[in-house]
């Protein structure tokens, strides 16, 4: 089972749930942040890194002494990371996306490999047993999706051989790297606030998410501010508000230390437990659908 914690924007408490529930998971599991532009989940589980391995990507490397300058990989390359000026080509490393068709399409041979790295990914354990994935992008580095995948295909990988399920802390907002994140996820877990903000950006997650047709949750973070705009939103939509964190003081104390919220009173602990066994059951409900 792969569940996905997303939002609609940062700063709800995405990352606070994934580190509750990934202490709180009943069975094995591996924690993996895929929030690589800033990943965070570390700061709470605190994992032993055991392997770190930096992930490159091939880009093209052109022999210009074979190259007789056509355009055909100039013209297929619809994000313009090679282009042919005359009797000139020029690479654009940081533009390509990797597909390789610029290779495959040259009829001369002319378009080689090199590499750019586009980060690390860091592996370890927390708690002694909650496996943790981080990828973790370059400074500078533009494109995540690249690095996300390599991370996907290593947590599914692992989680087959290890018959572990997988919590996702997924990048803030809809844009292409939060869809990538929740691709491949059982259930989506959406973490929101009762704030006009929080539930301006929570609507458009709901779109975005939607039309992939995964059951998703709802878990309201500081409730009790008084917005009732998102309660209100989830009932007209049919969706579970399956959990709610109080906006308590000693909740953000907590949170300020580093420390994960399920642990803090027996009430949040029993909370996150109850969490675990309601995700569980609505990727069941989905498998005999």
């Amino acid at each position: 089972m792969i569940v996905a914690v997303a939002s609609g924007k940062g700063g709800t408490g995405k990352t606070t749930v994934a580190a509750s529930l990934a202490v709180s998971w009943p069975r094995a599991v591996m924690a993996v942040d895929l929030d690589v532009d800033e990943p965070n989940l570390h700061l709470f589980l605190k994992p032993q890194i055991t392997e770190i391995e930096t992930v490159t990507l091939e880009v093209p490397e052109v022999d210009e002494t074979k190259c007789t300058f056509c355009r055909a990989c100039a013209e297929l390359c619809q994000f313009k990371a090679i282009a042919v000026m005359g009797k000139a080509i020029l690479t654009f490393p940081e533009m390509c996306h990797g597909c390789g068709g610029c290779m495959a399409i040259c009829p001369e041979g002319a378009i080689g490999v090199t590499t750019r790295e586009l980060g690390v990914m860091e592996r370890g354990t927390a708690r002694g047993r909650v496996a943790c994935l981080t990828g973790r992008l370059r400074i500078g580095e533009a494109m995540s999706p690249p690095l996300m995948r390599h991370v996907r295909a290593r947590m599914t990988a692992e989680a087959e051989l290890q018959g572990a399920d997988i919590l996702i802390d997924a990048p803030p907002g809809v844009s292409c790297p939060a869809m990538s994140a929740v691709a491949d996820s059982d259930v989506i877990v959406l973490v929101t606030e009762p704030t006009p903000f929080g539930f301006y950006d929570f609507t458009l997650a709901w779109e975005a998410f939607s039309p992939l047709g995964k059951p998703m949750a709802v878990v309201v973070n500081r409730a009790g501010l008084g917005d009732g705009r998102v309660y209100d939103f989830c009932r007209e939509h049919g969706l579970p508000v399956v959990a709610e964190i109080p906006y308590r003081r000693d909740i953000a104390e907590h949170y300020s230390k580093g420390l994960v919220l399920a642990e803090l009173d027996e009430g949040l602990k029993e909370q996150f437990a109850g969490l675990c066994r309601t995700l569980a059951s609505l990727a069941k409900e989905r498998d005999h659908a």
